[in-house]
């Protein structure tokens, strides 16, 4: 067969990335917008691989009782896939059941990336306190948006896997203001138009033409707040985009610490403004001994503000990979010890932190790391590479659904040095 060819697919199980698992014939075929159970028509994209092919569904035969209308008529089935928006890839699949095959694809990746049996996976719904709680279909969530600007000047999202632009009259996963914001939109120069709310509630709108390698003028401060205290980042600077994350992450790591130690020394690798050192510093009192990394000197000039009330805190710029590295090798016989009875907390990129930074860490000999991921496969993949050096996820992962309506999923997992092992 080749691509362009019809098939239909009986769907078995998810996959990591968005799409489901069918098989034709003996061999495994990736396809979107499915659930397992279902059976879809679908039209093949790719068969240039001998292991699995990729397909595009065009029609459901057979229902999962867990489809829904989906949640952005955009993206529908029933739209051509090549005119689907982008973004919403579970907004199809009931909320709960999007919940549990976020669970599978962490029970894979754990078991076939980690080699970890048994390992025990949490999910939980985002929360903050007095914050209006998520709603019920999981929309009206994201505070950040990129749309695209294609050369005809027409805005919107792109369609899956695709540059092509799809102009479209809602988006239901952005919060009220930041949808109003973007529908307002009608036309601009090629590139990228991000949307930024911050605490204020204020829409900031921000053009990231093709025709400037950087963005023009200088950035606004905004602030953001998680329960009293105010963070000041970049408008274009990263901020989690659920509205509840910061709130949530904060408060999913509090738990698990409870009380740190303040005459340890603390580490917050890749920590943006110091969402995370401040946690830890609010963890051990107000001569914590925190360190935030961070390579983006504009986050790192924020941190230092934002982490002012800790007599011991301290923002540096550096890439995490050097800095573990250059302080396992110069750090003194003190310095040492207080490491070793602190806490490292790290917050990598989607890609994770990698065998070098997880070997400088063990290096460190921290009595605890705690690890915010992003990506179920990373995250597997360090925590085996943690395992080997002596470091074990006793009470498993939280995962925690800060993007519903797609794949997309947040984590936390809090290991523990093995007092029988010695990292090497």
């Amino acid at each position: 067969m080749q691509s362009g060819d019809l098939v239909d697919l009986d769907v078995t199980g998810v996959a990591h990335g968005g799409v489901f698992v069918a098989r034709h014939e003996g061999r495994v075929v990736f396809v979107p917008d499915a659930i397992p159970g279902e059976r879809v028509r679908a039209r093949l994209t790719d068969t240039s691989k001998s292991s699995f092919w990729r397909a595009e569904a065009l029609e459901i035969l057979d229902a999962s009782p867990d489809r829904r209308p989906h949640i952005w008529g955009a993206a529908d089935i029933s739209v051509a896939p090549e005119r689907r928006a982008g973004g919403a890839d579970f907004g199809h699949v009931a909320l709960a059941r999007q919940r549990q095959l976020k669970l599978d694809v962490f029970a894979d990746a754990l078991q076939r990336i980690g080699r970890f049996t048994d390992f025990p996976v949490t999910m939980e719904e985002p929360s903050a306190g007095t914050l209006p709680a998520e709603t019920a279909d999981g929309t009206g969530w994201r505070t950040r948006v990129s749309l695209h600007v294609d050369d005809e000047g027409r805005v919107g999202p792109y369609a899956p896997r695709s540059n092509t632009v799809v102009e479209v009259d809602d988006l239901p996963l952005a919060t009220a203001a930041v949808e109003r914001a973007a529908l307002g939109l009608r036309s601009g120069a090629p590139g990228r138009i991000d949307l930024v709310q911050p605490a204020d509630g204020r829409v900031r709108v921000l053009a990231r033409p093709d025709s400037e390698r950087r963005a023009s003028g200088m950035p606004e401060v905004v602030v953001e707040r998680v329960g009293d205290r105010e963070f000041r980042v970049d408008d274009r600077g990263f901020w989690q985009v659920h509205r509840l994350a910061a709130h949530t992450l904060t408060r999913m790591v509090t738990e698990e610490l409870g009380r740190i130690d303040p005459d340890a020394w603390h580490l917050d690798l890749y920590g943006g403004v110091g969402l995370f050192a401040a946690t830890l510093g609010d963890l051990g009192g107000p001569a914590t001994r925190v360190t935030s990394v961070e390579s983006d000197a504009r986050a790192t000039e924020h941190a230092g503000e934002n982490l002012a009330e800790w007599v011991g805190a301290r923002a540096e710029t550096a890439r995490v990979d050097r800095f573990v590295s250059k302080l396992s090798a110069e750090a003194s016989p003190r310095e040492r010890d207080r490491l070793s009875q602190g806490v490292v907390l790290l917050d990598p990129p989607r890609a994770g932190a990698g065998r070098e930074v997880v070997r400088g860490i063990a290096a460190l000999s921290p009595a605890v790391v705690a690890y915010v991921a992003c990506d179920p496969v990373a995250l597997a993949r360090d925590l085996r590479t943690f395992a080997d050096l002596g470091y074990s996820a006793r009470r498993g992962v939280r995962a925690v659904d800060l993007f519903p309506n797609s794949h997309h999923v947040e984590a936390l997992a809090v290991l523990e040095r093995d007092t029988d092992t010695m990292s090497t």
